[in-house]
């Protein structure tokens, strides 16, 4: 197994499928680096697609000094898989807070980045919903600490907008509660406390993602109520945005449309090759 050594000396399990330009995908909270395997399957065979798993997610390691976990860290540890992989400029696609994660690379090194995809990101973005946000995401944390990942798994794999993704395709979802039932408790909850419930609004952002020149598609689910907001003032904001909505679809959009999601990201890499993203 290949691993990123970060500057605060944490090592970031990455690995590579396929070859060509570079492909980073960066997962969610509620996955890992295996959640993007109708991707690497699909994408490989003309991209080099790299996958990591963030700092908390075994089998990377798992700092228990809640300081090691912010969304500029996570940003940082993407560059270092960037790095380790002797890539100097990617394809980015995240979700959720991949997504984030995504985003804010686009914002901080868009020197390393060729273009985005930005899907499912907009969480607790506005600023009406920031402290709900907030409280629920450090509900969860406790409940990590208190109750472990198998039974978080219970709950938060039952939220609506991940009950799209149970009809289309239970054998899929049953898949992603494994994963989530197996997330180590200590990263899980020190994720959420430090990457999602303390990361910047993006509505604070606004200034910064108008004068961001990367081409980014945002894409979300419709049935995804809380980050169609956030994605259309992404949409109106970003100078070079386009917004797909995927019908009845929820939060884990590349899992439950594996198709129409590599198809839309296809379009737009063309379009960006072509340079016609404008």
């Amino acid at each position: 197994m290949p691993y990123a050594t970060t500057d605060d000396r944490v090592a970031l399990h990455w690995e590579e499928t396929g070859g060509g330009e570079p492909l980073l995908l960066i997962h969610e909270f509620g996955g890992d680096s295996r959640s993007w395997r109708p991707q690497v399957a699909h994408f490989a065979r003309r991209y080099r697609c790299l996958v990591y798993d963030a700092r908390g997610y075994p089998p990377s390691d798992v700092p228990t000094d809640p300081g090691a976990y912010s969304q500029e860290r996570a940003v940082a540890d993407a560059v270092a898989v960037l790095d380790a992989a002797g890539v100097d400029t990617a394809h980015v696609i995240g979700n959720s807070m991949g997504g984030f994660c995504a985003l804010h690379l686009g914002l901080r090194h868009p020197d390393r980045v060729r273009s985005l995809v930005v899907a499912g990101c907009g969480y607790g973005a506005h600023p009406d919903a920031a402290d709900a946000f907030r409280a629920t995401s450090e509900d969860l944390a406790s409940r990590y600490d208190t109750h472990g990942a198998a039974e978080v798994a219970r709950s938060y794999g039952a939220s609506p907008a991940r009950q799209q993704l149970r009809a289309k395709d239970p054998a899929g979802y049953a898949e992603h509660l494994r994963i989530l039932a197996a997330h180590d408790a200590t990263g899980a909850a020190l994720t959420m406390r430090g990457v999602q419930a303390a990361r910047p609004s993006l509505y604070a952002l606004r200034d910064e993602l108008a004068a961001m020149e990367v081409p980014t598609l945002v894409v979300a689910g419709d049935c995804d109520d809380d980050v169609l907001d956030a994605d259309l003032m992404l949409k109106r904001t970003l100078p070079r945005a386009g917004l797909a909505v995927l019908p009845r679809s929820g939060h884990l959009t590349n899992l439950e449309e594996p198709a129409l999601f590599n198809g839309l990201v296809e379009q737009f890499h063309a379009q960006v090759a072509a340079g016609r993203w404008t």
